[in-house]
């Protein structure tokens, strides 16, 4: 099966299959990289940001930051200390201990390159949130690192403006962060998977946990790193959600994640009519369902769904006050019960549901069909509602397809329905069922004897406003902590695992564990 999902969404895999993950990360030279005066970019070769002001820490020094994982959430921390101390602005009154000296940071990253949600950078495919909320813009809109210098560096503002539109291109975003990535090599390490973080004590002084060890594998080398840090973000993103009903250990069997990377290795033959199958109702599966006719023009593709039709996100803009980054307040001090019941009522903004411009161009799909063919049975592209996957299974004597069983229901709902179990054996089966966010219980577990209250069967971590992990009263020194990042949608509300919050988030984080003076302590992790 393929490998999984790491970092902030992003496939962990050969990067031979990834022409996102070439050389045009790396900064250029003015020999292969034609650029203008200014820095700007010709011939349709982009420049890298940076450097940044962040350097290099050998890794046997105690480092004042450790993040783990170096996707949209920790680059977003990056920006927010580069930001931080950049002499050319004026310095933030909040954050008076990083003028002192650079801080010994690394990020840790699975990947051999920065990349995000690389098996879904689909033709076409937009963003659904505006450009302005960018890695830093609702920050600091003179950081350097904003869309709009991006494209202005990229020699791409004038253009872009011409499309009066507050939507790029996915792929565009992507190269947008991945040109934000390359401003903060010297303090990345790729190819590292971090196995634990545990807690410990930096000398035999110490009378409390007052830093962290984290300990990665090298996924290359295979050797094994120790490194001491005393604060620690955990970014590491979700992992590709698979339903029981639906797991099922076939290469034929894929998560949406994965569906640009794997595809086109497993259906070789773009004219062949295969038969295809999406399982799911959200974005995700309807931006496969919608692209797989532009890769096999003679494919029969079904899009299998539970409801009764695919159904619009909410975007106006009352609702979208709901991804504001001081609508986070309100959400982590209300009762447990009144944001539970929140969170289930905004959640057609974000889970299940398909963006109307989408929704538009599926239909108008379907109605040529009505045109072209008398019987809809015979329509290459169909939704297939009321029905539920129960299983997949290996169809007999054809290594080369799966058994879908499936419950159908609608003749509960049409006068012409049916009720009752059918199956089909598609070439390729698609699950867009989401993702997993629990990844740091299993890299804290060395740390659960920290937890409040003490550890206990089931118990799980938990955060303060500041996203810090909250740890047994007195166990922990006041400036260490770890901090987590893409998880806390239960307490933080829905734009926790999104990109809307990310810049101002970042620089909260940032204030948390760098911003508070204590005269006896040097933010920066040394003592005064």
């Amino acid at each position: 099966m393929p490998p999984s999902i790491c970092a902030d969404h992003v496939i962990s895999t050969d990067f031979a299959l990834f022409p996102s993950c070439i050389d045009r990360v790396r900064g250029a030279t003015s020999s292969d990289n034609p650029t203008t005066g200014n820095g700007h970019v010709s011939n349709g070769v982009r420049t890298k940001a940076g450097p940044s002001h962040l350097q290099h820490t050998e890794d046997n020094e105690l480092h004042d930051l450790i993040c783990i994982g170096f996707g949209p959430a920790s680059l977003a921390i990056a920006v927010a200390l580069h930001d931080a101390l950049d002499e050319s602005h004026a310095p933030t009154k909040s954050l008076p201990r990083l003028g002192a000296r650079p801080p010994k940071i690394a990020f840790l990253e699975r990947q051999r390159c920065f990349g995000w949600h690389t098996g879904m950078l689909l033709e076409g495919a937009k963003m659904q949130i505006s450009f302005v909320k960018d890695l830093a813009t609702l920050r600091n809109p003179r950081s350097e690192f904003t869309f709009l210098n991006y494209l202005h560096r990229n020699n791409r503002l004038v253009q872009f403006t011409n499309l009066s539109t507050f939507l790029p291109q996915r792929i565009e975003y992507e190269d947008y962060m991945r040109w934000c990535a390359g401003g903060f090599e010297e303090v990345v390490e790729y190819n590292q998977e971090v196995l634990e973080v545990s807690p410990i004590k930096s000398n035999y002084r110490s009378k409390v946990v007052d830093c962290f060890k984290v300990r990665s594998l090298n996924t290359r080398t295979r050797m094994f790193t120790n490194r001491r840090a005393r604060h620690v973000v955990i970014a590491v993103g979700g992992k590709p959600h698979i339903p029981k009903n639906l797991h099922h250990p076939h290469p034929r069997v894929l998560h949406s994640s994965e569906y640009s990377i794997y595809v086109p290795s497993i259906l070789t033959d773009p004219t062949k009519a295969y038969k295809i199958a999406v399982v799911g109702a959200g974005q995700s599966a309807a931006e496969i369902f919608h692209n797989l006719h532009s890769r096999y023009p003679n494919a029969k593709t079904s899009l299998i769904i539970k409801g009764a039709a695919l159904r619009p996100s909410d975007d106006s803009p009352f609702v979208n006050e709901i991804f504001d980054p001081d609508r986070v307040d309100d959400v982590f001090h209300q009762s447990s019960e009144v944001r539970s019941a929140a969170l289930k009522l905004d959640r057609g903004t974000n889970y299940g549901v398909v963006r109307l411009e989408l929704l538009e161009r599926i239909y108008e799909d379907l109605y040529t069909q009505r045109i072209k063919y008398r019987n809809e049975d015979e329509w290459p592209r169909r939704i297939l509602n009321h029905r539920t996957v129960t299983s997949i299974t290996d169809t007999p004597d054809s290594p080369n397809t799966v058994r879908l069983h499936i419950d159908n229901q609608s003749g509960q709902h049409r006068k012409h329905g049916t009720v009752g179990e059918e199956s089909m054996d598609p070439d390729l089966v698609l699950v867009a069922a989401g993702y997993t966010r629990d990844t740091h219980e299993a890299i804290l577990h060395g740390a659960r004897g920290l937890m409040p209250g003490g550890d206990a069967e089931g118990k799980r971590w938990t955060v303060g406003r500041d996203y810090k992990v909250q740890f047994e009263e007195g166990k922990v020194s006041s400036d260490a902590g770890i901090w987590l990042q893409g998880c806390n949608e239960s307490t933080h509300g829905l734009s926790d695992t999104l990109l809307s919050v990310l810049a101002t988030r970042s620089g909260e984080i940032v204030q948390s564990m760098f911003g508070k003076v204590n005269d006896d302590v040097d933010m920066l992790g040394s003592s005064s």
